[in-house]
């Protein structure tokens, strides 16, 4: 039967019949806030290409934590910037590198609040590369034991779980078993598992000090051009123990994020990343867009296509927005 006996608007007429048969909910739960520590007291540097981002001292990120609580927030990811870099990024795995410092801080703090750690060395390496270089050359199997090291002393440190975002191949296993073998098998990976060689990572890599000295990446991360090798990259890392498979970016990467999640049954995540959220932040800063209309669609949108974890610099925006339709 169709028209006039099924008529598709019926159920649009209010508010409340809108809200009785929607079948996708974004809550404060399905978000994870991404934050930059660096060395250093009561700083607090802006960064020009991510407006309301920060590099925060351990300090500073205190404060900010603390925003991230009161707001219902459950989850962060932390990155960190060294005071010094070297050619094997050896500020990524020492016990007192910055990132451990932020993590021991926020736990001793917050201990309810959960606390992923981003593992790889670019934002450590002389060369901006996520892996030891030879000869121009980044090499894979000599970066997996700086990684596995890394992910330990986050670990060591307090992490609740990491996140390794190299995309060396054979990385998962190597941390799994090192997490293990020290007692921590109780603590889980979340994979950037089809990570791509995306041109929206520009901001991020402003923030993080991070670009590559020399070349690309696009000789460990993907192709943009590709989806069965993400569904294959996802299915290795979780023969090696991964335990959440993250899609990265976000928009542009939708239909992958829909594969993975009609093919994988596991928490997926995918990262809302910081090209996607300074473009809305620009356009918005110029009147063109009504920017809450427009994050709450955009992080919708990643829920319908499959996601149960966003990783997103919108996260406290979003999180004050939901409270205003509680």
């Amino acid at each position: 039967m169709g028209y006039p006996v099924q008529r598709m608007r019926r159920l649009r007429q209010s508010p409340s019949l809108r809200a009785m048969v929607r079948e996708h909910h974004l809550t404060k739960s399905d978000l994870m806030y991404p934050m930059f520590v660096i060395y250093g007291t009561k700083v607090r540097n802006p960064v020009a290409s991510m407006p309301g981002v920060f590099q925060l001292s351990v300090d500073e990120l205190l404060q900010e934590t603390a925003k991230v609580v009161e707001k219902g927030i459950q989850s962060v990811i932390l990155f960190g910037i060294p005071e010094h870099k070297d050619e094997l990024g050896t500020g990524a795995y020492h016990e007192n590198g910055i990132v451990q410092q932020a993590v021991r801080a926020i736990k001793k703090n917050y201990p309810e609040l959960l606390v992923a750690t981003d593992v790889c060395l670019c934002e450590y390496t002389s060369h901006g590369h996520c892996g030891v270089v030879e000869k121009g050359q980044v090499l894979n199997d000599p970066t997996l034991e700086l990684l596995a090291k890394t992910a330990l002393s986050h670990v060591e440190a307090g992490a609740d779980m990491v996140a390794p975002s190299d995309m060396m191949d054979g990385r998962i296993g190597a941390i799994r078993r090192i997490l293990d073998t020290h007692g921590y098998h109780q603590v889980p990976i979340m994979s950037y598992a089809a990570k791509y060689a995306s041109a929206f990572y520009g901001p991020f890599r402003d923030v993080a000090e991070s670009a590559p000295q020399f070349g690309d990446r696009s000789s460990y991360q993907m192709d943009p051009a590709n989806s069965n090798e993400a569904m294959r990259e996802i299915a290795l890392d979780l023969e090696e123990g991964a335990d959440i498979i993250m899609v990265k970016p976000g928009l542009p990467y939708l239909d992958i994020l829909r594969r993975a999640k009609d093919r994988f049954d596991v928490p997926l995540a995918v990262y809302n990343v910081s090209g996607e959220y300074a473009m809305v932040k620009a356009a918005a800063s110029k009147g063109w867009i009504d920017e809450k209309k427009v994050v709450m669609e955009l992080l919708l949108s990643m829920k319908r296509a499959g996601a149960d974890l966003i990783l997103t610099y919108h996260a406290l925006d979003a999180a004050g927005w939901l409270e205003e339709r509680s």
